[in-house]
């Protein structure tokens, strides 16, 4: 199975942007600990970052017949991006919503989400290990389609 990480804006600056809030680990850190998590599971992931709506959007288009399911940190595009919701609904891969803070303990701008209902779940507030999660989840809805 082969699947897409999107990561939206500023989080190519993770760890040095809020590492309290966002930890330590840079995005390239955190791609590499997650490939190492499933090397010999037989599992392509391709990551991809962005700081422009547009490119994120190009890339869910993109991943029609190319990828069986999707990955996506949209950074602060999560909370008023209906562009980037229209592009995820007009695609039949599943898609995984993830942050690595918990955005429902963060302001209130934050909790709001409008991308949540087109995605088949949301990961909130667990680091890296988000991304596993996400990843375990896609691979068992698939398996279980």
């Amino acid at each position: 199975m082969k699947f897409l990480v999107l990561n939206g804006p500023n989080l190519n600056l993770l760890g040095l942007r809020e590492p309290d809030i966002y930890g330590t680990d840079s995005i390239k850190d955190i791609e590499i600990w997650l490939n190492s998590q499933i090397e010999s599971d037989g599992y392509e992931v391709i990551w991809f970052q962005s700081n422009h709506e547009g490119d994120l959007i190009d890339q869910i288009h993109a991943s029609i017949n190319e990828f069986d399911g999707l990955i996506i940190n949209p950074g602060a595009l999560t909370h008023y991006s209906y562009a980037l919701r229209d592009a995820i609904s007009s695609i039949s891969n599943p898609v995984i919503e993830v942050h690595i803070s918990d955005i429902n303990q963060r302001e209130d701008f934050r909790k709001k989400s409008v991308i949540k209902n087109v995605c088949i779940g949301q990961i909130s507030g667990k680091g890296k290990a988000g991304y596993f999660e996400a990843l375990k989840a896609l691979i068992n809805h698939i398996q279980n389609s």
